[in-house]
């Protein structure tokens, strides 16, 4: 939970803190006093829409009901059409000591001039209690002209992994939106759930839409049409466009689910509960499948009027294609010698069904594959940005969401130990700022303006609720918004950064944004619990410049704990409770460190040891090591750890498993003395009959948080690894490596070497 330091640094109210930065912006020297008697006045339907959307935030953030009325000299607000005004998403803001002017020529330039108008308000005008004895504040006098870099702005929420219920939607749009966010892609279809309603196919929400997942928990969620028309509605008043997306040809196991005949084999199948390429996928050679999307479609476009319409087309694999008579003779009717043209056949043909409706088709990269690809296609760059350049090059419009440059918001933003379990790679804000929508290589070839914008993408594996996708979304998503709107020689990070560690955070936070704040991280040494023999000196960083404070005696850090400003010296056995503060006052989640002082533990002497490791067998499907029965169905000898993960056939698609949990027992033989940092995705390691690594209570078994450093003499110590097969929060523990990790202290991680195990 985000904490808020007891002293809060007022903010200079000279400080512009808008974001994303304006195309060009003076300040002047004075301000305008806004105050309850402060006469707002509006010309022009959409400027009395956007006049009535600053006066409700007001209302609720202050009590006050603000008087619209005719314009007038003194404490005025005005808000006008102008049509003189060049661009659909341009405005200008002039506020001088006597009145305020917002001015654009349509009502998406206007919201845009209320956003940066409120930015130029303190943060509390983002409350929804009235603030307590609001009489007057000062606003800036600034002359802003502005104007977005790109018209397409947008962030992807994916609800099929895990549901996300309308107010979270909502919420998003909400918050997105005042950073000048414009666009929503809705990712709706998908092998692990299908979440719209279609009333000619019922059967793909009681059917396609719920899942029972390995554990056995039931994961289930739709949208009806009426709350897709009240997503919509509520995003086109904040000015965002909705964005759907119906996968084809692949990613649709949840359709195939209800309706078996749309695969090559009729197969009868589940939604799938793990993650990754499914590799049933609908069948080209079908005229039922056609049939099944054009019912689909003609449902969805009269639910989202954007005229952009996402088709998907990723990650479809073909094989079942190359062995189906149906597929085959559809390549022989049409002369195709390749599956990949199959696919580019499928995209057209439901391409030129859109384009009937008055849809443009997005899709992702791969529809560039086969060829033939219709010119009016856009396409989605994510796997690094060559798709965005061929495409661009061939003559398409392109969106940049390239998962190389930080525009994946499912991966880590900062040392795993800290975050939730992530999908993986590495993202922080820094990295997101400094990308260019437009790649070098197209820089200066005339097909710049090919680049519509910018995408980032909240993949939901690793996103099991709303508090997480905040989490992954915020700060990130303003450094998209600044990406995609300014100017590139207007972005400065330091100011960037200024802006979103004072400001931005303490709106943030009146929304009650669950937003990542860099924790302290241990350079080289990604665990909180380390040790040593006699004396150490305990590192501390984050991943940009912040205040670090800590407690050395078990309480909570605050603000007013000690400052970090050096190592801390360690001779004995202390918890450290440490947490980073913004210039703000907002303090980050409190991360405990356990340094432990102790002698090297002894070696053991066993009378007769032999290579390898005893391994255990239990036949069954076991949630937690204390279900494992004493008695094991079959034992063995292993000569490598990871063999432990290797004792049953496990299909690429994961089906029909035989699950079992194994126990591999004997002795790791340590080289020398030292401090050793253990790793292990396993449920449990222990050493020397004390448990070391425990995932055991962990959603999701990857990417273990729970490090240790033991200090180790040379020589033979027990070691126990618990392995539990099965699929724990859409991860099967089958997928992983099996391995036990070990370093020396601020070394090169390894696997434990073969030669190192033993058994009696």
């Amino acid at each position: 939970m985000v904490l808020i330091a007891s002293t809060i640094p007022l903010l200079n109210a000279q400080e512009i803190n808008i974001i994303p930065t304006p195309k060009e912006m003076t300040v002047g020297n004075g301000t305008f006093k806004f105050s309850p008697k402060t006469r707002i006045a509006a010309k022009g339907k959409e400027a009395h829409e956007a006049a009535d959307f600053f006066i409700e935030k007001v209302r609720k953030s202050t009590g006050s009901e603000l008087i619209k009325g005719k314009s007038r000299k003194d404490d005025c607000i005005t808000f006008i059409i102008d049509k003189d005004i060049q661009g659909k998403e341009s405005y200008k803001l002039e506020v001088t000591s006597r009145g305020i002017l917002a001015s654009a020529s349509t009502g998406d330039g206007l919201f845009y001039a209320v956003q940066s108008l409120l930015q130029l308000l303190p943060p509390e005008i983002e409350n929804n209690r009235p603030a307590k004895n609001f009489t007057t504040w000062n606003i800036p006098m600034v002359s802003i002209t502005d104007a977005p870099r790109f018209e397409y702005r947008g962030v992807m929420l994916d609800p099929c992994r895990h549901f996300l219920p309308v107010s979270a939607i909502k919420r998003q749009i909400e918050m997105l939106s005042a950073y000048k966010i414009n666009r929503l892609h809705w990712h709706l279809t998908d092998d692990q759930g299908w979440r719209i309603e279609i009333k000619k196919y019922p059967e793909l929400v009681t059917m396609g839409a719920q899942r029972t997942e390995g554990d056995g928990s039931i994961h289930k969620g739709f949208y009806t049409q009426e709350e897709i028309k009240e997503v919509v509605e509520y995003a086109r008043r904040h000015h965002m466009q909705v964005i759907p997306e119906l996968e084809i040809p692949g990613h649709e196991l949840a359709a195939i689910t209800a309706y078996p005949e749309l695969s090559c084999q009729s197969d009868t199948v589940t939604p799938r509960i793990i993650w990754g390429v499914e590799d049933i996928v609908m069948c080209p050679g079908k005229e039922k499948m056609f049939s099944f999307l054009q019912d689909v479609i003609d449902e969805m476009v009269l639910l989202f009027p954007s005229s952009y319409f996402h088709i998907g087309g990723d990650e479809s694999p073909r094989g079942e294609w190359a062995n189906c008579d149906k597929c085959q003779q559809r390549m022989k009717q049409l002369g195709y010698t390749k599956e990949a043209q199959l696919q580019s056949y499928i995209i057209d043909r439901i391409g030129k069904y859109l384009a009937q409706k008055g849809k443009h088709i997005i899709g992702w990269d791969e529809i560039l594959e086969g060829g033939n690809l219709d010119a009016s296609a856009i396409v989605m760059s994510w796997r690094g940005e060559q798709g965005g350049i061929t495409a661009a090059k061939a003559g398409h419009r392109v969106l940049m969401t390239p998962s190389s440059h930080g525009f994946y918001f499912d991966q880590y933003q900062g040392d795993p130990v800290t975050e939730p379990t992530a999908i993986g790679g590495y993202s922080t804000l820094q990295k997101v700022y400094a990308y260019n929508p437009v790649p070098q290589e197209l820089q200066g070839s005339g097909k710049e303006h090919l680049v519509m914008g910018v995408q980032g993408n909240c993949w939901s594996e690793y996103i099991p609720n709303a508090s997480v996708l905040e989490y992954r979304l915020y700060p990130r998503a303003l450094a998209l918004a600044e990406v995609a709107w300014s100017p590139i020689e207007k972005k400065n990070f330091k100011d960037f950064v200024r802006r979103v560690d004072n400001d931005a955070s303490l709106r943030l936070q009146t929304h009650h944004i669950n937003f990542h704040i860099p924790q302290p991280e241990i350079p080289n040494a990604s665990c909180n619990r380390i040790a040593f023999t006699d004396k150490t000196l305990l590192s501390l960083t984050t991943t940009r410049p912040l205040t670090i404070v800590y407690t050395t005696d078990g309480t909570a850090p605050k603000a007013s704990s000690t400052i970090y400003s050096s190592p801390i010296l360690l001779d004995r056995s202390t918890t450290i409770r440490t947490s980073t503060i913004l210039p703000c006052g907002i303090m980050s989640p409190v991360r405990t460190i356990y340094a432990e002082k102790a002698a090297f533990a002894p070696a053991s002497n066993p009378e007769h040891v032999e290579n390898g490791l005893n391994l255990s067998v239990y036949q069954g499907t076991f949630l937690r090591p204390f279900q494992i029965p004493e008695k094991a169905d079959s034992q063995k000898k292993i000569d490598r750890i990871e063999k432990i993960r290797a004792q049953t056939k496990v299909p690429g698609n994961v089906r029909n498993v035989k699950n079992y949990a194994a126990i591999a027992d004997g002795f790791i033989k340590i080289p020398e003395n030292g401090i050793y940092e253990f790793s292990s995705n396993n449920n449990q390691v222990w050493i020397d009959g004390k448990l070391a690594i425990d995932n055991s209570n962990a959603s999701v078994p990857r990417y273990s948080r729970e490090n240790v450093q033991l200090a180790l003499a040379e020589g033979y110590h027990r070691i126990k690894v618990v392995f539990l097969g099965g699929i724990f929060g859409g991860w099967p523990t089958y997928w992983d490596n099996g391995a036990v990790n070990l370093r020396i202290a601020g070394g090169k991680w390894q696997s434990v070497p073969a030669e190192w195990l033993f058994h009696e």
